[in-house]
């Protein structure tokens, strides 16, 4: 195991090894650079907007809900599109706060990023991520799934306004995208699992890069439960910042 950034570093020169188009782009790759890669497949860019389209299968009991998401960098704001009775519904995160709006409701309500949204979506998993930002590197091992050569990285929350206290994540290292996420609690109880997968692609003017496509999560403890969240019309496009106003959203 490697546990410091320097012994990491040396392991990348005595092995050679060869890192992909990505990493060859990535200049100086170390953990947090790493991560930012993967973060930027997930949404965190200049400015993006996408549809998350929600299936929850609980036993015998199936939901669906839709959404556009509008995200610059940390910021993003949620807005249902379906069903009919979700519609205009609003969820906002600023500066790591959540805020939950609706038509009618004269004051919005803070929320956390932690609340169940859907099956086993948090509020958190709308919003693009920022693992680079809001998380410190543990640990970082190497190891294939289902043959694709990872790094694996132990991360922990720096606040308790993350979406999650501890994360496991796979990040591919031909293509510097997160594939795989287990999902714990501060005790170390594993909540969920979730694969991800990159058929969407963006410009964002430094190049072509996968998008995600697709998550799917697994409850733990219920294993029969399976949420899947389907990324489509993905378009890059300046946000402005009115957009992220709250007071704006509950006129």
């Amino acid at each position: 195991m490697f546990r410091t950034t320097g012994l990491i570093m040396g392991l990348f020169i005595v092995s050679g090894l060869f890192w992909g188009q990505a990493a060859a782009q990535a200049g100086e790759l170390n953990p947090a650079r790493i991560l930012e890669l993967a973060d930027q497949a997930r949404g965190n860019v200049k400015g993006v907007k996408w549809r998350i389209d929600l299936t929850s299968q609980e036993r015998e009991r199936v939901q669906k809900q839709s959404l556009c998401i509008e995200a610059k960098d940390f910021n993003c704001l949620a807005t249902t599109l379906a069903p009919p009775k979700l519609k205009g519904r609003k969820l906002l995160m600023l500066d790591r706060n959540m805020w939950f709006i609706k038509p009618g409701l004269r004051k919005p309500v803070p929320i956390s990023s932690r609340q169940k949204l859907m099956g086993g979506a948090s509020n958190g998993d709308l919003a693009s991520t920022n693992y680079a930002g809001d998380y410190v590197v543990k640990n970082i091992t190497r190891e294939k799934l289902d043959g694709d050569p990872c790094w694996v990285i132990d991360l922990k929350g720096k606040t308790k306004k993350v979406t999650y206290d501890r994360i496991r994540y796979w990040v591919s290292e031909s293509r510097m995208v997160g594939v795989k996420a287990q999902f714990f609690t501060v005790s170390g109880k594993l909540l969920k699992t979730a694969v991800f997968e990159y058929k969407n692609r963006i410009n964002t003017g430094e190049g072509e890069h996968a998008f995600i496509s697709r998550m799917t999560i697994k409850d733990q403890l219920l294993k029969t439960n399976t949420t899947t969240m389907d990324y489509s019309r993905v378009e890059i496009k300046e946000i402005p910042a009115s957009t992220f106003n709250l007071n704006l959203l509950v006129r």
